[in-house]
């Protein structure tokens, strides 16, 4: 329903009730009447109301003259004044009227229609001002409080009104450019492409175009600047003017450029580590088997020996080789310090409004629209150990795919909370303890079950070609779990979809990740019972071994499950148990915890073939894929003695 205009305010002074009910019947369909008998009332009533539009006022009242009213009126309100007065005044009308005090005048007795008339143009002439009066406020208030450069041109090119940031870009001063056309005070060097960006503007009614400006003039003006041009077209006037708005967007286009970096070396990190965690778990295997057969082998074997011994050296550079693959895929420039996660989400507001503004199409009904809302949690969040940059890019990545997500706009929330885990979530990474919650979200077409299940899988993407490359959250995915986070993303079709980052709350404490070191090979002397969980045969045949070789009693199990159901059916008490950390349906972690839970001085020694420390319990004991038996045995030696770990 279209919302009518407040209908005009007339305020009626004479000091005839039966003058003040005349007017009244004359006016009050199309006015809101307001009346008094006294004129000092009248000064009154317009101090306390600011909507009076026209005032009605007779010339002789025994309190005070019209026309002395009238002028005092004029200090405290903007309202037309119309003066009513007999043949004998018109020189107090003169005067009033060469002074400025009213508008316009009505003898006595005065045309009924001729006087509403008047009243009716004095309404209008009132409105009309008024209006302009808040149109120059505002475009005064936007002209030299905007951030970006902002300039309006008449249809011949030339500035009618600019402010200082364009009249900076220009290095001119602001009535220096009035008058002047944009290619006149260009460098020169622009001329090329503001050219043709005024050719789509004439030809489309507006462009906007990412410049990245020549070191000259982006040295002291930001590398990349965003073009806006739109003609302003108003079929109500025969003149065309156009506007021109300029800002500086350097710092969001290096975000982008370090987001699409960071997304190639994720994806780059992500292959590779995958091959190595494979090639480590066969390395494992092939080396720890060819260990066991040359010992098997009496020494008259010489031939054979050498041929396990050639073996044994190729195999151990194909594992040097993985060490070189997992350098790459782990990533070693993270600089992690305590990190204020509101301070640096209130940091990235401007980043991340321009970056909804830029995304988004420009023809939505109703825009994306971003709010960063942390009044929840302000003063209550404890700092978390990651890198800021890296949390950045994440919070960013997750808006865009948000923006993209809207097609018919929307809001886009970003916020943050503290998460208290009080239990292993099974399928996670978050055991017990506290994390910082940062959260994005959005009012999108959300994802089914099926597109939620694939949403962390490298090169995945639903988006348009060109839009997206299908590793932002798989690179999310793994800095958040590197630092030993979670990610969590819920979503319903048509109504939206929300990430929640899951990063540890800083606790002082550190991974301790004890690396395979040359020494004697200490045994505890008496056997042990150790349980080994891995899910690879190979790695758990050959882990096996080597530990049977030197009399223990070994409980091999492919899994998590079956290692927990072995010790609830009576298995225990077990010395130590050692497992690979990644494994499926129940990792090492959980797997460890809920053995713990059973057994709580259970000691643990984790394997891995790959180096995501993320993945790593805090305080865990840590041996890397490939091992030999000696490196196995200095390891258990040490947790043997060092007493027991908990993970």
């Amino acid at each position: 329903m279209t919302q009518q205009a407040a209908r005009p305010v007339v305020l009626l002074v004479d000091d005839e009730p039966e003058i003040l009910v005349a007017l009244t019947d004359l006016l009050e369909d199309a006015f809101t009447v307001v009346s008094t008998v006294s004129p000092v009332e009248a000064l009154e009533i317009l101090a306390r109301r600011n909507d009076v539009d026209v005032i009605v006022s007779d010339q002789r009242m025994p309190e005070m003259g019209g026309d002395v009213m009238l002028a005092r009126a004029r200090e405290i309100s903007d309202a037309q004044a119309i003066l009513l007065t007999g043949y004998a005044d018109i020189g107090a009308v003169a005067a009033a009227l060469n002074q400025g005090r009213i508008s316009f005048y009505s003898h006595k007795p005065w045309d009924p229609d001729a006087l509403r008339a008047m009243i009716v143009q004095a309404a209008d002439y009132h409105r009309l001002e008024r209006e302009l009066r808040t149109e120059r406020q505002l475009l005064h208030g936007l002209l030299n409080n905007l951030r970006a450069g902002l300039g309006f041109k008449d249809s011949q090119g030339r500035f009618v009104r600019i402010n200082r940031q364009a009249a900076d870009f220009y290095g001119r001063d602001i009535a220096d450019c009035l008058g002047q056309r944009e290619e006149d005070l260009c460098d020169p060097v622009l001329l090329p492409a503001l050219r043709m960006a005024e050719e789509r503007m004439r030809a489309e009614g507006r462009d906007e175009a990412a410049v990245e400006l020549p070191a000259q003039v982006g040295r002291n003006h930001g590398r990349w600047r965003e073009f806006t041009r739109v003609v302003l077209d108003d079929s109500d006037s025969s003149d065309v003017y156009s506007v021109v708005i300029n800002r500086d967007i350097t710092r969001q286009q290096e975000m982008e450029g370090r987001l699409r970096q960071a997304e190639k070396m994720q994806a780059l990190g992500t292959m590779a580590g995958g091959i190595a965690h494979d090639f480590n778990n066969l390395l494992t295997a092939v080396l720890g088997s060819l260990e066991l057969a040359r010992e098997m082998l009496p020494p008259e074997e010489g031939a054979v020996l050498r041929l396990l011994d050639n073996a044994t050296a190729a195999a151990r550079r194909g594992a040097s080789l993985t060490r070189r693959l997992l350098n790459f895929s782990r990533p070693r420039d993270l600089s992690l310090e305590p990190i204020d996660v509101n301070a640096l989400l209130h940091g990235m507001k401007d980043l991340l409004a321009q970056t909804v503004v830029s995304r988004q199409d420009k023809a939505l009904a109703t825009p994306c629209s971003i709010v960063v809302d942390t009044a929840a949690s302000d003063g209550m969040l404890p700092p978390v150990c990651t890198d800021a940059g890296q949390l950045e890019l994440a919070v960013l990545n997750l808006c865009i795919n948000a923006v993209d997500a809207m097609p018919n706009g929307g809001v886009i929330r970003v916020s943050s909370a503290l998460k208290r885990v009080r239990e292993v979530v099974a399928g996670t990474n978050l055991v017990p303890g506290s994390y910082v919650m940062v959260s994005v979200q959005d009012q999108g077409v959300g994802m089914s079950e099926e597109t939620l299940a694939r949403v962390f899988e490298p090169f995945f993407t639903t988006k348009d070609v060109g839009r997206g490359t299908g590793l932002g959250l798989s690179m999310i995915y793994g800095f958040v779990r590197h630092v030993g986070g979670e990610v969590q993303v819920h979503s319903t079709p048509g109504e939206g979809t929300r990430v929640d980052l899951c990063l540890p709350v800083q606790d002082g404490t550190a991974r301790v990740e004890t690396t395979e070191e040359p020494g004697v090979a200490t045994m505890p002397d008496r056997p042990l019972r150790i349980m080994v969980v891995d899910d690879e045969p190979g790695v758990r045949a050959v882990t096996a071994g080597f530990l049977r070789a030197r009399g223990h009693e070994v409980h091999d199990y492919p899994g998590g499950r079956a290692a927990v159901a072995a010790l609830e059916a009576g298995l225990g008490p077990l010395d130590l148990v050692i497992m690979d950390v990644m494994m499926p349906e129940m990792g090492g972690q959980e797997t460890a915890h809920r053995l713990q839970a059973i057994q709580p001085d259970l000691r643990v020694l984790y394997l891995t073939g790959y180096a995501n420390l993320g993945a790593l319990p805090k305080g865990g004991n840590v041996m890397h894929k490939p091992f030999t038996r000696a490196g196995l045995a200095e390891h258990i030696g040490r947790i043997m003695r060092g007493g027991a770990t908990t993970a």
